[in-house]
């Protein structure tokens, strides 16, 4: 009966990005460098007031878009933080991860056939998600310009059936940050068109130059953008599944649906520790940041050092360096590495086929693991190379 089964289903494959980690179980010497995930541990007074809930039997289902305390906590943290202005009663939902709220806000604002413009090189949750809305997701190259998406990229591959943008900012995987000149001119662009923006922010607290901008606070834009954020990495709980959305009450109500049929509601105990996050621990992120700060210092001097040529990361705590010298796809380079050097990273090619001649590496480490692993991919790549002045000699 295998016939039977959902087609739009059947078309979405396990993110190579997965089926690369997964892999990395038969190699329990290696040096990982592919996971975005904190090393950090959950702050400890976050913890505790998960165990808080459970004792006080918060148990129970919650209102369907989050406790209002939270809700409340979302919108002042949005605020403070970024200068959006949304309201906790309407325009606030509490989900069960960024994930499920890419879900409700793409089964919200897609039909059959409409098109979903993707910067690429592109995390690879979206494609999937908009296929199984039966919308097409449309690739849009940014490796020729610094991997920052423009209005000429964008005002190319625009037709009657686009339908939305998809903003990661800063980006995963190359750890770019479009500061607000970038997205005022992308706003401009888009001002008077039916188009809607969702911005995935959820790198926002983990950038290191320009002030963060969020794209709904741009001129016109509020009113077409959904903005989704969580605490998966800025307060590194991503095992507690509390992400979150703004958006205007006209587009709330419409994922409020469906989030409700997906899971009803988030986890209580988990949205408790995450009213203490964004009240008690609201700025948890800053020492965690200093800290990736010198990672990334440290990483790309390594990666200089090793003749790799890499776009300096102002967000996240991702490389996307280039590996084209080496002429080799980079699921054979990724794959070669873990088999000669005992160090893993990512091929680029799990972010699009535009992600091809590139790697992935994360410096979500300690010092001592990276070093490890660096040191290794050094000794690595310069093995490749006096192979390849063996062979042209």
């Amino acid at each position: 009966m295998e016939h039977l089964l959902n087609k739009k289903t059947k078309e979405v494959e396990v993110p190579a990005l997965r089926k690369f980690a997964n892999m990395l179980a038969d190699y329990p010497e290696v040096t990982n460098l592919t996971v975005g995930l904190p090393d950090f541990l959950t702050p400890h007074h976050i913890k505790e007031a998960g165990k808080e809930a459970i004792d006080r039997n918060k148990t129970a289902y919650s209102n369907h878009a989050g406790i209002w305390e939270l809700r409340q906590a979302v919108s002042h943290f949005g605020s403070c933080k970024y200068g959006l202005d949304y309201h906790p009663e309407n325009e606030i939902i509490i989900t069960n991860g960024a994930s499920e709220a890419l879900d409700i806000s793409f089964r919200t604002i897609l039909e059959e056939g409409s098109e979903v413009l993707l910067p690429a090189p592109v995390y690879p949750g979206y494609e999937a998600l908009i296929t199984l809305c039966g919308a097409v997701p449309v690739l849009m190259d940014t490796s020729p310009y610094g991997f920052k998406v423009t209005p000429e990229l964008i005002e190319q591959h625009l037709t009657e059936k686009t339908r939305c943008l998809v903003l990661t900012n800063p980006s995963n995987p190359t750890g770019v940050l479009l500061n607000e000149d970038e997205l005022a001119q992308i706003a401009f662009l888009l001002k008077d068109k039916e188009i809607f923006v969702i911005s995935d922010e959820i790198y926002s607290e983990l950038t290191y130059a320009d002030r963060f901008t969020s794209f709904a606070t741009l001129p016109h834009m509020r009113e077409r953008t959904i903005v989704i954020n969580g605490l998966s990495k800025s307060h590194a709980m991503t095992g507690w599944r509390i992400g979150f959305t703004f958006a205007p009450p006209y587009i709330t109500d419409q994922m409020l649906k469906i989030h409700y049929f997906n899971t009803v509601c988030a986890s209580t105990i988990s949205q408790y520790a995450a009213l203490q996050a964004l009240t008690i621990g609201i700025d948890d992120a800053i020492g965690m940041k200093r800290e990736y700060e010198k990672r990334r210092e440290y990483t790309y001097k390594r990666l200089v050092e090793m003749g790799l040529e890499t776009v300096y990361p102002e967000g996240a705590f991702y490389f996307f360096p280039s590996i084209k010298q080496f002429n080799m796809p980079s699921f054979d380079f990724a794959k070669k590495m873990i088999d000669e050097a005992q160090v893993a990273v990512v091929p680029g090619s799990a972010f699009s086929d535009l992600g091809e001649g590139y790697i992935r590496i994360s410096y979500a480490y300690s010092m001592a693991h990276l070093k490890q692993g660096l040191d290794r991919m050094d000794g690595f790549i310069q093995t490749i190379r006096d192979k390849q002045e063996v062979y042209s000699g």
